[in-house]
């Protein structure tokens, strides 16, 4: 709250208007200490904001010629406590379309991030791929792409994006090769299916992973 905000109470409890004597107001103003409901406050057209989005509710207290603060006594807190403020009919719907024309504007932001994203990790998997091809010259050209495209996965953690990985270093790009044939070309995963160990695993397969590298490499 400013000062000089226009303020309207919450009561935590019912009260009785001065003017007109009514008792079902939910809010009141207060003017020379007594309450007044919102009509003889002249106030009853406008409408209530929750608080709760800055942004919309800065732009309809701007459009509004007039508003209120709603403020309601905590008795945990022992002070008073901002609820919303009370605006214009218009002024709401006007905050409303600029808002929701920002969230247009962040959605296409977002999606040209994407776009964006999209294309660097196009560029970094073929170049991945190229990098593959000239480790290992005999891998077939598919096949690197799709190595690439597996380690190179964004967020996926995998050795392409890690900071080696991307750097094109030799020995990750070597490692994101042996990953790959170790589940595509070896018994591996059998044989973690079948409960043996992943240690054991690799020694067991290590032959027939090191006869595709030299083969790749050839």
């Amino acid at each position: 709250m400013k000062p000089g905000d226009l303020l309207v109470i919450s009561p935590v409890k019912e009260f009785t208007c001065a003017d007109c004597g009514t008792t079902e107001a939910d809010l009141m103003r207060l003017e020379n200490e007594a309450p007044l409901c919102l009509h003889c406050a002249d106030l009853d057209h406008l409408v209530f904001l929750p608080s709760g989005n800055t942004a919309l509710t800065r732009r309809a207290r701007k459009a509004s010629m007039l508003s209120a603060v709603v403020v309601r006594w905590s008795r945990a807190r022992k002070r008073y406590e901002r609820q919303g403020v009370l605006v214009e009919q218009p002024a709401l719907e006007l905050a409303e379309e600029q808002c929701l024309a920002d969230e247009d504007i962040r959605a296409r932001q977002r999606e040209r991030s994407r776009e964006r994203r999209a294309l660097e990790d196009v560029d970094f998997q073929r170049r991945l791929a190229a990098e593959i091809v000239r480790l290992f010259p005999a891998c077939p050209a598919s096949r690197a792409q799709a190595i690439a495209e597996h380690a190179g996965t964004r967020s996926s953690g995998r050795v392409g994006r890690s900071a080696a990985g991307r750097a094109l270093e030799e020995n990750a790009v070597t490692l994101a090769v042996v990953a790959s044939i170790r589940h595509e070309d070896t018994s591996y995963d059998e044989l973690l299916m079948a409960g043996v160990g992943r240690q054991d695993a690799r020694d067991q397969i290590r032959e027939q992973l090191d006869e595709v590298l030299t083969r790749w490499r050839a």
